[in-house]
């Protein structure tokens, strides 16, 4: 199982932007324990992408089609404002999860609103770091259930075995 990690604007400045807010958790950091965390899982992290633009980001999201699973998405502002981001991820129809390192709906009322979280498997906000933690343990979760309820004929999908 392959999984892509997608971080948005603003992201590359962990642990020095808002620490109180977001923690003091650098990016670096974050990208290791969640290869850490993959390894523990049996999965590979294709990689770990990081952009302020919202045209490299939809472009990686392109290029995921073919060569990951799944993704684990923290679109960060572009969460509130990106059809483009929001289209990428439809077009190339691979199950995602929102993450988010700040509870979103604890901020400002601009924040409350996602326009991904309609199309995505599960959302993890407010845990800071492990925020990312927990949403590639779901979408793992996510995918070996599809990948079983594929094997296993004659039970209705998502009934557990």
């Amino acid at each position: 199982m392959k999984i892509l990690i997608v971080h948005g604007p603003n992201l590359n400045l962990l642990g020095t932007r808002e620490p109180g807010v977001y923690g003091k958790e650098t990016l670096a950091g974050l990208n290791e324990k969640l290869l850490d965390r993959a390894r523990e899982l049996g999965v590979e992290i294709v990689e770990a992408f990081q952009s302020n633009g919202e045209g490299d980001l939809v472009e990686r999201i392109h290029r995921a089609r073919g060569e990951a699973d799944g993704i684990v998405i923290n679109a960060g502002a572009y969460t509130h404002t990106s059809i483009a981001l929001r289209d990428a991820l439809l077009a190339v129809s691979l199950p995602f999860v929102e993450v988010h390192l700040s509870n979103i709906y604890a901020r400002e009322s601009f924040r409350h609103h996602s326009v991904l979280s309609d199309l995505a498997v599960g959302i993890v906000s407010g845990f800071g770091p492990d925020s990312y933690l927990f949403g590639l343990e779901g979408i793992v979760k996510w995918l070996g259930k599809k990948q079983m309820d594929r094997v296993t004929p004659g039970r209705p999908a998502g009934q557990a075995t």
